[in-house]
């Protein structure tokens, strides 16, 4: 069974049509590389994929069961869409703590996740202070908390000197091989190509390609073709 099934997805805001009877499946135990141009769709087809926006028509499952109805969904599905939605006043640590209080989960996941992730030497130090690549890898972390099968990444890779580029990739791949599924939307193209397995393109909130990646022909020739 496919990790994801995306099925005649649309969703209209007002008079904009931001998807349009969108269908496609995500392998299990492989990085899937979602790609299109800015404002293809692919934000608001992941926010949907996780049950944060209400389609206007089609439907979308992890596992076969729609999101709202995963029991422990935190257990299931780790998400990164939005790096900077952190309160400033409080630690890494203490966020995460928060999180796994409310989702039920051991005390010391934080710690685990937090050196997963190389921000244990910062964890006492106040959100707020910490750069965008910092705060990327504490939303990896918040994701992590809940030991999921399945990551879904909204452009991680923004604020990545790199270095952390090249932790974040090899991050990727060895999750992938551990059996888990990852869903990244990102726009470069140089870096997940090194990692991908499958490529899901989106332009204009329509389908435009998807299988699995031809090395020889490279993700960038295949993207200028069908995504223009």
């Amino acid at each position: 069974m496919p990790a994801i099934t995306v099925s005649h997805l649309s969703k209209s805001f007002g008079d904009v049509v931001a998807v349009d009877d969108l269908s496609f499946d995500v392998p299990s135990g492989a990085i899937t590389a979602f790609l299109g141009p800015n404002g293809a769709g692919k934000t608001t087809t992941l926010r949907m994929i996780l049950g944060l926006v209400t389609p206007t028509s089609g439907s979308t499952t992890i596992g076969g069961v729609p999101y709202r109805d995963l029991d422990r969904p935190l257990r299931k599905v780790g998400a990164v869409l939005e790096a900077t939605a952190f309160h400033p006043g409080l630690t890494a640590q203490s966020h995460l703590d928060g999180v796994r209080i409310a989702a039920g989960l051991s005390a010391g996941r934080v710690g685990e996740v937090l050196d997963r992730v190389d921000l244990d030497a910062v964890k006492h130090r106040r959100i707020g202070g910490f750069s965008l690549g910092m705060r990327q890898r504490l939303a990896l972390a918040t994701a992590l908390l809940g030991e999921p099968h399945l990551l879904v990444l909204d452009e991680p890779a923004n604020g990545l000197d790199p270095a952390g580029m090249r932790w974040l990739r090899g991050f990727l791949r060895g999750y992938a091989t551990d059996g888990h599924t990852v869903l990244v939307s990102t726009h470069v193209l140089a870096e997940i190509q090194q990692i991908a397995d499958h490529v899901v393109i989106i332009s204009a909130g329509r389908l435009r390609w998807n299988g699995p990646l031809d090395q020889e022909r490279g993700l960038e020739d295949l993207y200028l073709e069908v995504a223009g």
